[in-house]
């Protein structure tokens, strides 16, 4: 009978701990995160006006509890050649010059993943101040696509609160803020 007791409380205690997790909601609702990748499409949209292109699919967003926010967006910094049936491959011209112009869009699509990290924490109000914001832009790529030099991926974080402060006090370079990583 003790068992049965025992086997009983620890039964329900556990139940109602687990209704209890289960009952709170998330910090950061998926609702917030639906906008805020709405705007960061919208936003990479209109990088570049002769790229209808730019978004090969949605940015996705994550919260992690007691670490923030990670959003993920794919992007198309330059279109490629028409390539059809009766120009089934892109010529070392086209190639070369395809090359020169993404090297060259790198730099400001740098410039617009930092931008936007400032303004998405300024908008997340319930992303705790301590944790993180993250942004990481990774470069559509073309099968033929020559890739030197070119990174992979652009990675930019920094501290909820010190950019919103920094926003705030009118700051417009955040280099101390943001961390940068391109690989």
């Amino acid at each position: 009978m003790k068992r049965f007791l025992l086997a009983t409380l620890l039964f329900s205690t556990a139940a109602t701990v687990l209704l209890q997790a289960a009952a709170d909601p998330p910090r950061v609702s998926r609702t917030t995160l639906i906008g805020t990748e709405e705007n960061l499409d919208n936003r990479f949209r209109q990088l570049y006006s002769d790229n209808p292109y730019a978004l090969p699919g949605p940015t996705r967003g994550v919260y992690l509890e007691g670490f923030g926010v990670v959003f993920t967006a794919e992007v198309n910094l330059v279109n490629g050649p028409a390539i059809h049936m009766f120009h089934p491959n892109a010529t070392p011209e086209e190639i070369a010059a395809h090359h020169a112009a993404k090297l060259k869009r790198v730099s400001g699509f740098r410039t617009a993943l930092q931008a936007a990290l400032v303004n998405v924490a300024a908008t997340l109000e319930s992303v705790p101040d301590e944790e993180q914001i993250v942004l990481v832009g990774m470069l559509a790529k073309y099968p033929w696509e020559d890739l030197t030099g070119m990174p992979r991926q652009i990675l930019v974080q920094g501290p909820k609160k010190k950019l919103v402060d920094a926003k705030k006090s009118g700051k417009t370079d955040f280099s101390d803020i943001i961390k940068v990583v391109e690989n």
